[in-house]
């Protein structure tokens, strides 16, 4: 975990993700990522120059028309002292139900990321913090080039002037290894995904291309990341 936490504070320095008297807010999913994530960040109270309140906020998709069991989440919230707050929806039957959505992934992502925000707001919360790791944005990078025909990736820190909400990502100096390490360590409550998209989706795919041109190419996470803060892509 302390490897985890020099790389997030060298990313938060960097682009300025925390100012003192902010409320940050996790979106915890329940997956190793956004578990790392608000573990870190809750231990970085404690020396991080730039004193802030950390909350935890988790949307329920309820998948299969199911509540999923968060407890163990909670209870790590209470040994951190987070506060932490859930939200059930209809995400599932709305989408892959009614909807019947072609591309689920697209729409669920949209509409969770709006309640989030809706959360934050409702708790205060100046700042969202969102498990985003160094090899999600080469894969989104990969993704947009080759599915849209547009350079870039999402943003380090990414201000939303209509919410009045900044929304930050920590763990992008970070490797899935990195964060995956730190969980295992750590022992984290980690939730096995229901989702009937998990492992099949077009970021699936991309993340196997990946794997395979690294065994040609090594570092290449690293390598994307590094020319897109050379150019100063995306915000980088």
């Amino acid at each position: 975990m302390q490897e985890l936490m020099s790389r997030m504070r060298a990313a938060m320095e960097k682009y300025d993700m925390i100012a003192p008297g902010d409320t940050v807010a996790v979106g915890v999913s329940g997956g190793k990522d956004s578990l790392a994530l608000l573990y870190a960040l809750a231990e970085m109270r404690r020396f991080y120059p730039a004193q802030y309140t950390l909350k935890a906020i988790s949307v329920d998709p309820s998948f299969f028309g199911q509540p999923t069991d968060y407890s163990e989440i909670k209870a790590l919230c209470d040994t951190l002292g987070v506060e932490y707050a859930i939200r059930r929806t209809e995400l599932y039957h709305i989408i892959f139900e009614t909807r019947k959505e072609s591309n689920p992934c697209s729409l669920c992502a949209r509409m969770r990321r709006g309640m989030l925000h809706d959360m934050c707001k409702e708790l205060g919360a100046n700042k969202l913090a969102l498990g985003h790791h160094m090899d999600d944005a080469a894969e989104t990078f990969l993704m947009n080039l080759f599915s849209g025909g547009v350079i870039g990736s999402f943003k380090p820190v990414t201000y939303l002037s209509r919410k009045d909400l900044t929304m930050i990502r920590p763990m992008i100096f970070a490797s899935e290894k990195e964060v995956r390490r730190a969980a295992e360590k750590t022992g984290l409550p980690v939730i096995k995904s229901p989702c009937p998209m998990d492992k099949t989706s077009e970021r699936e795919h991309i993340k196997e291309l990946m794997a395979a041109l690294s065994k040609t190419y090594p570092a290449l996470s690293e390598k994307i990341i590094g020319a897109m803060g050379k150019e100063g892509l995306s915000g980088w």
